[in-house]
């Protein structure tokens, strides 16, 4: 069922989503292509926002924090699934892998990869806890205002 919390919660972390990946695309190696990647972050963001802060929504602002860096974590999971699937898929068409099971190896590094690129530089981590906590303080706002 539709709440101005699940709402607030979608739109607080779309945004977080968002500015996270503007900020994490100049640490990529040049030449990547980075087309999508604001867009499809936004959108996890977005459905994290709904799906997960927005359930947990209610509860006050103390468990509100834990619920939004919750939700971060979430988001950070399927971001980092969806883009390491997408290289591995990359590579496995120009036959880089010799099988599935080397090539879901492979997709865990290209993980591992991309969190240490991602903790180089303490910016995208800081926009994704203090977004993070606000998008969800903002849910529970939304949660008390319109109950």
């Amino acid at each position: 069922m539709p709440t101005a919390a699940k709402l607030l919660a979608a739109l607080g972390f779309a945004l977080v989503a968002f500015f996270a990946s503007e900020l994490y695309k100049p640490l990529l190696p040049e030449g990547t292509q980075v087309g999508m990647m604001s867009p499809l972050n936004t959108l996890i963001g977005a459905f994290c926002g709904w799906f997960v802060m927005g359930r947990l929504a209610g509860r006050g602002n103390v468990a509100a924090v834990g619920s939004g860096i919750r939700t971060v974590v979430v988001i950070l999971f399927y971001v980092l699934v969806l883009w390491s699937g997408v290289e591995m898929l990359d590579r496995s068409v120009s036959l880089h892998y010799e099988g599935p099971v080397e090539a879901l190896t492979a997709m865990m590094d290209l993980i591992a990869e991309y969190i240490l690129l991602m903790i180089s530089t303490p910016d995208v981590p800081i926009v994704l806890l203090v977004g993070g906590v606000l998008a969800a303080l903002l849910a529970e706002w939304g949660s008390e205002r319109w109950s």
